[in-house]
């Protein structure tokens, strides 16, 4: 867990946290289900206030709002991989938003292959950071995830201390498998 558990304050009762974490078992099933169940690979890790975990699929297509109201479907061009990144509380696991959160995806000889900042993403199972890349093909790889803390505001004296610095994570011997689905 993380350095501080939260407590009941001014700002927050014991039902509140309860509700909070309740919210964060809910967001860490949905990341699970996508590692186990959907996604070719996956793992989390905890670092610092966070829980940072990463989901690898294929390549996919995502709406982009073009417009006030209008959105245009994106197939992927080259890109052949899809990496989703979730950002978590380590203490009630509820999902942080607002992080700017950056990958390296080097081959095995520890040469950097792709670089990307992950924007975050609407998906109707589960908000994460994720963005289409393109790997030189099947294999394993290591990801190293970077999380830059949010700009946001905290709210309450006793708790809102946290999501100060920023962590990296490294997942070694990923095995990837590339497509477009």
């Amino acid at each position: 867990m993380s350095q501080h558990g939260k407590q009941p304050s001014e700002e927050v009762d014991d039902r509140q946290l309860r509700l909070a974490r309740e919210a964060g078992d809910a967001y860490r099933a949905a990341v699970d289900y996508m590692i186990e169940e959907v996604a070719h690979t996956g793992d989390t890790r905890e670092a610092g206030d966070y829980v940072v975990g990463f989901a690898q699929e294929e390549a996919e297509g995502l709406y982009e709002l073009v417009g006030e109201g209008e959105f245009e479907w994106r197939e992927p061009d080259d890109e052949n991989a899809h990496i989703e990144v979730a950002v978590a509380d380590a203490d009630d696991g509820r999902m942080v938003p607002g992080a700017e959160v950056s990958l390296r995806i080097s081959d095995r000889d520890g040469e950097q292959v792709e670089a990307a900042t992950l924007p975050l993403l609407w998906h109707p199972g589960l908000y994460h950071y994720g963005a289409n890349v393109r790997l030189p093909g099947d294999g394993t790889y290591t990801l190293e995830i970077r999380v830059e803390p949010p700009t946001m505001h905290r709210h309450d004296e006793e708790n809102g201390d946290r999501y100060g610095e920023p962590v990296e994570v490294t997942f070694e011997g990923v095995d990837v498998k590339t497509g477009q689905g």
